[in-house]
């Protein structure tokens, strides 16, 4: 299979992911969009690894899912934390952070 497509999906994939982060006010799908435009540039990594025949873009990609994963137990434990106090998991509740 031709790698430009890879690429195409991770053009596609990350377009989602902005448009989401965007448009929706829900801070659970906006960290949905955020994990979403992360694993598009991890495609796009592991297919410019796989173009160049070397395996440097897996590496990154293996320590962007790391901070992924960081960046959701931090995400979702203030996301918890707004809901717990306003009610609401709205994007725009969360710019009130005075409890």
């Amino acid at each position: 299979m031709n790698p430009v497509y890879y690429l195409y999906l991770a053009a596609l994939l990350f377009t989602i992911g902005a448009a989401g982060v965007l448009i929706r006010r829900n801070a659970i799908v906006v960290f949905m969009c955020v994990e979403l435009m992360l694993n598009a540039c991890n495609l796009a990594f592991v297919t410019f690894s796989r173009m160049h025949g070397n395996l440097d873009g897996q590496i990154i990609a293996f320590f962007t899912m790391v901070v992924a994963a960081a960046e959701v137990v931090v995400g979702l434990a203030i996301i918890v934390s707004v809901f717990r106090s306003r009610h609401s998991a709205s994007v725009d509740d969360a710019s009130l952070m005075k409890l």
